[in-house]
């Protein structure tokens, strides 16, 4: 007979995968065990193990999820009616407010996406494209002529955004929703103008 699945199942199992992100974030993923991931997660070992058979699935489930859901994301902000420089702006604003309790996850993605198999590392990767290509794209629309033959160009530009982005959690202490718009703002008038542009 299988066993059924509990009411909270997926209650549990985001609470897994967030005490997880905390741990693999401060500790390493190398460094931390099971029975830590466990303790840190309020259920015993056994119980881990029903949601999770290693700590490479969980890590896997950790990035997997994160990683989708900001594809998705992005994905679903819709440019249409929009300029190219707001499709811009609000999509600089629905990364920065993705990422916005998300640095555990975040650290993890940096860190640890190397310890998985190749294949998973391949399925992650794929989300990561899928994002840049969306970005991409809304950087090429703000200058079609800029970018028109020279793809190294719209990469770096592109990248160059997600530089910009990515590090926001390591140096900016305000969390607030507020502090994101502006962020976004300053953000989106250094691509468009450059500092003079400020």
């Amino acid at each position: 007979m299988a066993r059924t699945i509990a009411k909270d199942h997926d209650e549990k199992r985001g609470q897994i995968l967030a005490a997880a992100a905390r741990v693999f974030a401060e500790q390493g993923y190398d460094r931390a065990s099971m029975s830590l991931l466990a303790r840190e997660c309020g259920i015993s070992k056994a119980n881990i193990y029903h949601y999770y058979d290693s700590k490479e699935a969980l890590l896997y489930d950790i990035l997997d999820t994160y990683l989708k859901e900001l594809r998705d994301r992005i994905a679903a902000v819709d440019g249409a009616g929009m300029t190219p420089e707001t499709h811009l702006r609000a999509v600089v604003l629905e990364i920065l407010m993705a990422y916005r309790g998300a640095d555990d996850e975040h650290r993890v993605q940096i860190g640890g996406m190397a310890a998985l198999p190749s294949e998973q590392q391949r399925v992650l990767r794929d989300y990561q494209r899928d994002l840049v290509g969306q970005v991409a794209e809304i950087v090429r629309a703000v200058a079609p002529g800029v970018f028109a033959d020279d793809s190294r160009k719209l990469r770096a530009a592109t990248m160059s955004v997600f530089g910009m982005l990515n590090w926001f959690y390591m140096w900016n202490h305000d969390d607030s929703e507020e502090a994101r718009r502006d962020y976004a703002d300053l953000v989106t008038k250094l691509v468009l103008h450059g500092v003079k542009g400020l």
